[in-house]
């Protein structure tokens, strides 16, 4: 299989545990969503650790890498999950097409790596959807409304957490560079996975017991759900090792469209044209960002 057709595997297995996750789990707490996220999936991706290299040759700059990462990622993943869970996708999701444009700016903040005239246009583009998302509420004839897209953006919690999210994983993606030079991409998936399923099981499942017991209410789904979010990992990294990081991630955020239509189609979400309007601009700005 070459490197689009896992890309687009992967982008449907994110959008499909995404809408397993709201259809299914919807009463499951966001700590119990991350144990199944990371947890349950980090168990499930076990096998690939067979042959990995011996973790004492590991130098300390990894660990330093990890250290910093992993707490990020859990809290980026629980915004994620209540964001998901408790508003409509259309308007959550497409917000994830900030991540591109907040590397950017954290690689210019950091790196010092300026943006050229095509990244520019492509984080216009998306900063337009993002507009379009919400632009039921502003008037194109009353000059004074034409920033209330934003605002409300920021003034709706789902989208707010959104946001968030899409800035933390920017962080992870940026710090993450440091992390996955020592190690080759898809034992790097499973090995952090792993660490993330038993940082994830020590800090939010063992304080809470009663979370942990909880958790398999519903085996199938939760399974299902695991089973999607394993197959994104490790489709992610199989694709990683076949082309640059750039075209995998700009194709892999076609999810946001899929995600919009599983909203449409199983949770009735309404203004369907608009919504996938606002995607379109914002996948555009991603395509050329990362060209």
């Amino acid at each position: 299989m070459d490197w689009l057709a896992l890309s687009l595997l992967c982008a449907l297995s994110l959008a499909s545990a995404d809408a397993a996750t709201k259809a299914w789990l919807r009463d499951y707490s966001a700590r119990e969503l991350v144990l199944i996220r990371f947890t349950v999936t980090g168990l499930l991706l076990a096998p690939l650790l067979v042959g990995l290299p011996s973790l004492s040759n590991l130098p300390t700059p990894f660990w330093y890498w990890i250290a910093a990462l992993l707490p990020l990622e859990i809290l980026a993943m629980m915004l994620y999950m209540a964001a998901i869970r408790d508003y409509p996708l259309a308007q959550t999701l497409p917000y994830m097409a900030f991540t591109p444009a907040f590397v950017i700016l954290i690689a210019d903040w950091l790196l010092g790596e300026r943006v050229d005239p095509q990244g520019a246009a492509g984080i216009l583009l998306i900063v337009t959807g993002s507009w379009l998302l919400n632009g039921h509420s502003a008037r194109l004839g009353d000059w004074r409304t034409w920033a209330a897209p934003w605002t409300m953006a920021l003034r709706v919690p789902g989208s707010r957490m959104m946001l968030a999210v899409a800035l933390l994983y920017a962080l992870t993606a940026t710090m993450g560079k440091g992390a996955l030079q020592y190690l080759p991409p898809e034992q790097f998936g499973a090995f952090y996975f792993a660490l993330l399923g038993v940082a994830t099981l020590v800090f939010i499942g063992l304080p809470q017991p009663r979370a942990l017991s909880r958790l398999w209410r519903r085996p199938a789904a939760v399974l299902v759900v695991a089973a999607l979010n394993g197959l994104m990992v490790y489709t992610h990294f199989l694709a990683l090792r076949l082309v640059e990081v750039a075209y995998m991630i700009a194709v892999k955020r076609i999810s946001l469209i899929i995600g919009i239509l599983y909203g449409a189609w199983l949770f009735h979400e309404g203004d369907l044209r608009r919504h996938l309007l606002a995607a379109a601009l914002m996948l555009a700005g991603i395509f050329l960002i990362a060209w």
